[in-house]
């Protein structure tokens, strides 16, 4: 029976055959709808699965030399900075607690491995990715980027300039921003090596952890 019928026989019937009618014909006015719109739902589809497996793709093909030495770069900013903290310095963590006898519990735990001071660095440490080129070693040809800029008490114990390839700023840019998805997803990870002063943070973090050192090219790097 056609929609055009059923409403003719609603008409003529009770109340509740309108509403049945009435029902029937709105049923069949989405299925309509909803065929009439299910061309646009196939290429909208394929958009999304496109977008997906490029993504995936991106992910996959990340430059192993510039994420590696990003990480690398990570441990040793922060390994300086902490270096050059007084040791002596301390901060109160976890709050005042009352002690069974009624004293206080104030726990301190040094500056330069607390949560708070950690944090503070990794604000900061990706800025210092500008200190950093693409370097060549002149023997095994491998490439990764190392610090070119030297701090005032390394006693000039850098690479050779000459190895160095300086493409810009882009080059700068692009260590940076994999600085930062590196301090944005290991974020917790990073702080917990530090405050606890864990032994070969930058093998642990970089190679264990993020798996940005995976390659044998790397493994085999001192980190």
């Amino acid at each position: 029976m056609s929609r055009l019928s059923i409403i003719k026989v609603a008409g003529r019937g009770s109340t509740t055959d309108r509403h049945v009618a009435t029902k029937t014909f709105t049923r069949a006015s989405l299925t309509s709808q909803e065929i009439s719109m299910s061309p646009w739902v196939k290429p909208v589809c394929l958009v999304l699965v496109a977008v997906f497996m490029l993504s995936s793709t991106t992910e996959s093909k990340k430059d192993e030399a510039l994420y590696c030495s990003a990480c690398v770069a990570i441990a040793e900013e922060l390994n300086y900075s902490i270096s050059q903290t007084d040791p002596k310095k301390t901060i109160h963590v976890g709050g005042f607690r009352l002690k069974p006898d009624g004293s206080l519990t104030d726990k301190k735990v040094p500056l330069a491995r607390s949560e708070t001071y950690l944090t503070e660095l990794l604000e900061e440490v990706c800025n210092s990715m500008s200190d950093y080129a693409l370097y060549e070693d002149p023997d095994t040809k491998e490439k990764s980027y190392k610090r070119f800029a030297p701090r005032g008490n390394d006693g000039g114990n850098f690479p050779d300039i000459k190895n160095f390839k300086f493409d810009g700023p882009e080059s700068s840019s692009a260590l940076k921003f994999a600085c930062e998805s590196i301090v944005e997803e290991l974020e917790d990870d990073i702080i917990s090596l530090f405050a606890s002063e864990a032994g070969h943070v930058s093998k642990t973090l970089c190679s264990e952890i993020s798996g940005h050192c995976k390659s044998s090219v790397f493994q085999h790097r001192e980190l």
